[in-house]
């Protein structure tokens, strides 16, 4: 019996089977960048709406982050799968700190828009199916292990947390509103 290919691409994230790669799907640059950017629109969107001290509001709900954390922590995905994996650029993160991270929206806002433009530089011509320019030992190793998925991973990361930032958002209006 031959897999399904959902079976195939759930194999390879699990760590089994061979790396799935569907035939002839090609992802451009400004493809990336423009679905990139509306993740981090999104946020910055979101973090003006709530100002510094909503911003840096947890809900009350089991290890739950702050809207600062959670955006701290997806330009810390962009510097680490982009930057250095990527582009190749040598990257000092401490993934624990940026959960804990607190502050202005404004400064935070414009990193947000730098983080915008290094991406660009970082994919401007890369190899999709070339091995990631630095390796780490990280979870995934072995499995993101082109500079293309490495870019679909980041994307990856940057949607699912764009959606917890809104929920993140809608629970603490809500209790504002309560």
């Amino acid at each position: 019996m031959v897999a399904s290919s959902s079976a195939r691409t759930w194999a390879a994230w699990a760590g089994g089977g061979p790396l799935w790669q569907p035939a002839g799907v090609e992802i451009n640059e400004a493809d990336l960048v423009h679905v990139v950017d509306r993740a981090l629109n999104g946020m910055s969107r979101i973090l003006a709406d709530l100002g510094d001290e909503g911003a840096n509001g947890r809900p009350d709900l089991p290890g739950a982050n702050s809207p600062y954390a959670i955006v701290t922590h997806c330009l810390g995905v962009l510097d680490f799968w982009v930057g250095q994996c990527v582009a190749g650029r040598s990257v000092q993160r401490d993934r624990d700190a940026e959960f804990r991270a607190t502050g202005p929206v404004a400064p935070l806002i414009e990193r947000i828009a730098r983080a915008r433009e290094e991406l660009a530089r970082d994919i401007a011509g890369v190899d999709m199916t070339g091995p990631l320019a630095i390796e780490r030992d990280h979870p995934l190793r072995g499995q993101v292990r082109t500079r293309g998925a490495a870019l679909l991973h980041a994307y990856e990361e940057l949607a699912q947390h764009h959606g917890q930032l809104e929920l993140t958002r809608d629970v603490l209006l809500a209790g504002r509103n309560a």
